[in-house]
């Protein structure tokens, strides 16, 4: 139950904001790009000799910034492989430039960020993966032979436990 209020809030917040606010416009560097979902979508779905780690995440979210560092070792550590790593984030747009762009910079991640800018979440949240509830953190890492969706926020050793499983098939 604890999670459908969660689910609950952050729908109903994101509708809320994101009725209220314009969108901003990407930095000027265009490093973190905004999309809607169809922007996203793509990046779920792709059919070549890739691992995708595609995780959800927040800056307000606590167990989300505290794993964001193992994600960053996952795409340090396996640069050389082919793994890529995502950071789709689900920050209210109007904290674009106030909260997201500092964080990202003073955080020093290197990952590519993308911010989730699509209300809907009633549509999309079901695409990226049926079994999830909204809750985040959350990470979906598929290849074109396995797609595995986790609902929860990781340790590093798990992780990479993962990972190295997938690539080493």
């Amino acid at each position: 139950m604890p999670k459908l209020w969660f689910y609950l809030f952050v729908v109903t917040s994101a509708v809320i904001v994101g009725s209220c606010s314009t969108k901003p416009k990407a930095n000027a560097d265009n490093s973190i790009p905004i999309v809607d979902f169809d922007g996203i979508e793509p990046l779920l779905n792709r059919k070549n000799d890739t691992l995708y780690v595609i995780n959800f995440w927040a800056t307000w979210c606590t167990p989300c910034v505290k794993e964001l560092p193992y994600f960053e070792d996952v795409n340090k550590e396996f640069a050389n492989k082919k793994v890529k790593v995502i950071l789709v984030n689900l920050d209210f747009p109007n904290h674009y430039e106030n909260r997201l762009i500092p964080f990202i910079k003073e955080k020093g991640i290197k990952s590519q960020v993308v911010m989730l800018d699509d209300p809907d979440a009633n549509r999309w949240i079901n695409l990226v993966h049926p079994s999830w509830s909204g809750a985040i953190p959350a990470t979906l890492i598929y290849n074109r032979n396995e797609r595995l969706f986790f609902e929860k926020a990781f340790e590093r050793s798990e992780l990479f436990e993962i990972i190295n499983q997938l690539t080493n098939k």
